[in-house]
């Protein structure tokens, strides 16, 4: 029997994976493939080379092939999606060879590059920024800067590598540079601006290495005879503009309408709210980049995510007895049954730097207003879920400032393993949360639905992507309503929580001058 349906290929960090769905985007099989850093670097530098991830993509599809049920002879790929991981920087010459190893999203080198782009162009420009890497490169590597005639993403390799274009999907290329919410192309002011702070670098403009912005349905090429060969499909066979982990997340959890909000809470904690319209100014605590539809995405990230509260149960776990399975299991439902206050109890959960949010300086985590009463281990646990909960509040109040919607949180992430917690986020903010029918399909499934979208456009039947997106919703997902009698003691929990946050920062920066 043949089955028609859509590949969705993700490249993360570590791994990269393919599944196959069918028509109606249910995943009938999956593949898998790892691969590493390069060893022996600096610390802070973070490397990989194009070359794994390629063959990391072939031995992932014969893995897929062969996890296919039985009752599927051969399959018919209508098209192929792809996610990759953001802000990375492939550098190519004239033959579309690379030059050497990627440094990745988590490479610290540029830290001073993002803030001088920051400041040059009046829009948040994070070290992760791909136009910030070049600027490291031009100059530390000129040799290496002069030979470059294409910079892309690791997404954008691929897809380069399937296709032979130097295509890229909005939500991917908004991670490399701004994009203009009028043209949805890369802003031509910012482009003119950085073109003159490098100047006297003997290079191309930037506008002509960045590759070609494509939006979501439009055309991303076809595979050539090496796509072909990599992956055993036709050539010919249809590809979507590759695009970022984070736009094709958003895909996977079905969040496309302003208002929206995909939050996952995890070792880090990232909120993506659809907007309709840019951000204004820059806000240490929102980075920006797009949907795959243009729309424009503002990013509340936090470094300091579940680690503090995994902690907190492990300890009591092994206290008691229990292996960590066990010990989650108990301790979040003696969490999930705390009063909102703790027993009185507060937690900082910094276990890290915070920059978003004023801290500094990690490794103070701790919890406050213990007493023989409140000691209980549900208390303590809860108060640093709660932690976390209101960090990502605090991060989000920039974007209420400025009359952003928030009419829904999509949860996924860890404490989707936990659903309970759902009802409190759901109190925290006030707002509607929504459990994913599909949240553990991932990046790889928001790929294949990209993959999907472009061939009903070909044929003219998507319609937009808003609605497209919303059209695969499943009636059975879990919602949380706010209780507005938990909602308003929250709220309290939370104002006390923002000042003890404020003493922190005094606290912190206190230690700092006895210490210089």
């Amino acid at each position: 029997m043949t089955t028609r349906g859509y590949i969705g290929i993700d490249a993360g960090t570590q791994g990269l994976s393919i599944v196959f769905t069918d028509e109606n985007m249910n995943v009938l099989a999956a593949g898998t493939s790892d691969y590493e850093m390069l060893p022996d670097l600096p610390t802070g530098c973070y490397e990989q080379q194009p070359a794994d991830w390629e063959n990391a993509m072939r031995l992932a599809m014969q893995g897929m092939q062969s996890a296919l049920p039985e009752d599927i002879d051969t399959i018919e790929v209508l098209a192929i999606g792809i996610s990759g991981q953001m802000h990375g920087e492939v550098l190519a010459d004239e033959q579309g060879r690379v030059l050497g190893p990627v440094r990745l999203w988590c490479d610290a080198r540029n830290d001073d590059e993002g803030q001088e782009l920051t400041d040059l162009l009046g829009t948040k420009m994070p070290k992760r920024i791909t136009a910030a890497r070049w600027l490291w490169t031009l100059r530390h590597q000129p040799e290496r800067a002069k030979a470059t005639a294409h910079i892309t993403t690791p997404g954008g390799w691929l897809a380069f590598r399937l296709t032979g274009e130097w295509n890229l999907g909005i939500g991917d290329a908004a991670g490399m540079f701004p994009i203009d919410q009028q043209t949805l192309d890369y802003n031509q002011s910012m482009i003119t601006a950085f073109d003159e702070l490098v100047r006297d670098q003997p290079v191309r403009p930037l506008g002509e290495l960045l590759p070609t912005v494509r939006r979501a349905g439009e055309e991303g090429g076809a595979l050539n005879e090496w796509g072909a060969a990599c992956l055993g499909l036709p050539a010919g066979t249809p590809v979507a503009p590759a695009e970022g982990d984070q736009p094709c997340s958003l895909a996977g959890s079905l969040i496309g309408e302003a208002g929206m909000v995909s939050v996952s809470f995890g070792t880090s904690v990232c909120a993506n709210s659809v907007g309709d319209r840019p951000f204004e100014g820059v806000s240490p605590a929102v980075d920006h980049f797009c949907a795959p539809d243009g729309k424009p995405i503002n990013m509340v990230w936090l470094r300091n995510g579940t680690t503090f509260m995994n902690t907190l149960v492990e300890m009591f776990g092994q206290a008691a007895g229990m292996d960590r399975g066990e010990a989650f299991q108990t301790l979040m439902a003696k969490a999930i049954e705390a009063e909102p206050d703790c027993g009185g109890l507060l937690a900082l959960p910094f276990m890290d730097d915070e920059p978003g949010l004023g801290v500094q300086r990690g490794g103070t985590a701790t919890v406050t207003g213990l007493n023989p009463e409140n000691a209980a281990a549900g208390n303590q646990v809860k108060a640093g879920l709660l932690a976390t909960m209101f960090n990502l509040r605090r991060g989000s109040e920039v974007l209420d400032q400025q009359g952003f919607s928030r009419t829904e949180l999509i949860l996924a992430g860890g404490l989707t393993q936990t659903p309970e917690t759902g009802q409190i986020l759901a109190d925290v903010f006030n707002t509607d949360v929504r459990l994913l029918d599909s949240a553990s399909e991932g990046s790889a499934w928001g790929a294949a639905l990209l993959g999907r979208f472009r061939h009903l456009c070909q044929q003219g039947k998507a319609g937009d992507w808003a609605g497209f997106l919303a059209s695969h919703a499943a009636e059975n997902d879990t919602r949380f309503r706010p209780n507005p009698e938990a909602a308003t003691q929250y709220a309290q929990v939370y104002q006390r929580y923002t000042r003890l946050l404020e003493i922190h920062v005094h606290w912190e920066q206190a230690l700092r001058e006895a210490e210089g």
